[in-house]
């Protein structure tokens, strides 16, 4: 038996570790040129979803693996170099690095007629190799392929930059410009924040509200609130009246700051988190505009009829999930829904897993240390998966439930509650 790990950031080293600890012979092929995933890329000057001013917004804690903290000397949320560096202490720890084959992309994942896996890769000289493996670990992430939506009315004549989040590494790039950040996801307001230092003019165009949330709420981290038994024990009708009613008396109405207000309750989405963007717009660094209607040269107007003059957009709209290595339909199904069995197996294909395909509220690595753990008893045979049928019913359940909470936009089939989700996993 030997198995496949797809990628070396920080759920590829989870699963390293975990199969390393459960006695399986396994590689782990990661493109770039040291582990570490988005993390170690703002310092590599690559292009991804890292930045520069890229800091944690859950807590080292809880951010951290079960059984190798991060150092003492860090701080609460640590920056992006730290997060990069103790990934890299945390796979030399847990003796992994001579499993991991640096520069290597994967081409394709197919299943053979036997079962078997045949994972074509290229190496960093171009050398292809094609090995056969028992399981493949997916584990690659899902914020690769920039998501751009259909640009505004003229954008055609405009006289300045367009670029996406993906692009972005440093306000210091933009210095003096007059610059229209789109959008209110964690990536917007991080971006618009660092921004304001730099450029002439930051302006944030915002087309539907979301719930803004500090990184703390009375003294503790939201990964911590989300894994505290008084938290766990109130429903999610509680858990929602009190979390608004803390935000009013934390922050007022998003509507005071020039922000739209949410319409709908907060967990029926992703939530964004950030202690700057309200403070920056408090201290008109960032200017909130709603949607852009149109662009004309240089100028931009926004649906309130207002407009400004600048020099740059930057899209921070997200990413759309793609594993081009595989084929059609898995793990992303023909309704746009990630269909995996516990959020890990992919029923119709036996020995396909997947790592960290999740969105918690909170830290996402306790879940995926819990995943690797799985995936290595089903490894070694020490658990097995029921019949395809009962798991098809399973994803049909959750996927339900999650469209009753969160609807169905696109990527609300990977939200997951931190401690049911745990339980499930304890409990396979």
């Amino acid at each position: 038996m030997r198995l496949c790990v797809i990628g070396a950031g920080l759920s590829g080293l989870a699963v390293a570790h975990a199969l390393k600890s459960a006695g399986v012979d396994f590689v782990c092929l990661e493109q770039a040129d040291d582990v570490g995933g988005l993390w170690r890329r703002p310092q590599a000057g690559e292009r991804g979803p890292g930045y520069l001013s890229l800091h944690l917004n859950t807590a080292k804690a809880l951010t951290g693996y079960a059984d190798y903290p991060m150092p003492a000397s860090y701080p609460l949320y640590p920056r992006h170099s730290q997060m990069a560096a103790y990934l890299r202490s945390f796979a030399e720890w847990a003796g992994v690095l001579d499993s991991v084959e640096l520069g290597t992309t994967v081409d394709s994942v197919r299943q053979d007629a036997d079962g078997g896996w045949t994972v074509v890769s290229r190496d960093a000289g171009g050398t292809v190799s094609s090995r056969v493996f028992t399981h493949v670990v997916v584990a690659s992430g899902h914020n690769s392929e920039p998501s751009m939506p259909a640009l505004p009315r003229g954008a055609e004549t405009f006289t300045g930059t367009i670029h996406h989040s993906v692009d972005y590494r440093d306000g210091s790039d933009y210095a003096g410009q007059r610059v229209v950040v789109v959008g209110l996801g964690n990536s917007a307001v991080d971006i618009a924040a660092d921004l304001s230092r730099h450029a002439g003019q930051t302006v944030l165009s915002v087309r539907r509200g979301l719930h803004i949330m500090p990184k703390q709420l009375f003294g503790m981290a939201l990964d911590e609130i989300a894994d505290a038994p008084w938290w766990i024990s109130m429903s999610l009708e509680e858990q929602r009246r009190f979390i608004e009613q803390t935000l009013l008396v934390a922050r007022g109405k998003l509507r005071d700051h020039g922000l739209p207000e949410p319409d709908h309750p907060v967990f029926s989405s992703a939530i964004t988190i950030s202690d700057e963007i309200l403070s920056r717009i408090r201290h008109g660094a960032v200017t909130p505009k709603p949607a852009i209607e149109a662009v004309d040269g240089d100028r931009i107007s926004f649906t309130d009829g207002t407009s400004v003059r600048a020099d740059a957009i930057v899209y921070c709209t997200g990413y759309r999930m793609t594993f081009p290595f595989l084929e059609p339909g898995c793990p992303v199904g023909a309704g746009g829904s990630v269909e995996l069995y516990k959020r890990v197996v992919a029923p119709d294909r036996p020995g396909l897993f997947f790592a960290g395909l999740i969105r918690p509220v909170g830290s996402i690595t306790r879940l995926v240390e819990a995943q690797a753990r799985w995936i290595g008893r089903l490894a070694t045979g020490a658990a097995v998966l029921p019949e395809a049928e009962v798991m098809h019913k399973e994803i049909a359940a959750y996927l339900s439930g999650v469209a009753g909470q969160y609807g169905r936009r696109e990527g609300a089939s990977t939200q997951v509650n931190v401690a049911p989700y745990l339980q499930e996993l304890r409990e396979e």
